[in-house]
């Protein structure tokens, strides 16, 4: 069974750090590339970071220097570190997979998404 499981939401104050973490299972991890995404209230779901199989990674420009994303193969696990946060980055944080498995002699792809989690920053 395929799961995404997050955690370390919740409300935190400005400036202070998060640690998001996803933690999966049912697919092959490190063939996929893990992203984090969130949406805040009124606007379209949009990508913060992602992470690629090998390890190299990407930030929209409005985290950059303050958000850091990693991976741990060994525990199937993606982490999202968040750092001075703002009211801004106020929003639902949801972790995706997307890669590709084999189902019996066919690659297909699959896009897998966490249940999402509430980050609040207070103004």
């Amino acid at each position: 069974q395929v799961q995404l499981v997050e955690s370390g939401g919740g409300l935190v104050q400005l400036g202070e750090s998060l640690r998001r973490s996803c933690t999966t299972s049912g697919f092959t991890f490190s063939n996929f590339v893990m992203s984090w995404y969130r949406q805040a209230p009124g606007k379209e779901r949009e990508l913060v970071a992602f992470i690629s199989r090998g390890g190299d990674t990407n930030y929209t420009d409005s985290v950059k220097g303050r958000f850091s994303i990693s991976r741990d193969n060994a525990k199937n696990t993606v982490y999202l570190q968040m750092n001075s946060l703002k009211p801004e980055d106020t929003a639902a944080y949801y972790c995706n997979a997307n890669g590709r498995e084999w189902k019996g002699r066919t690659l297909v792809p699959k896009v897998l998404w966490g249940q999402g989690t509430q980050v609040t920053v207070p103004s």
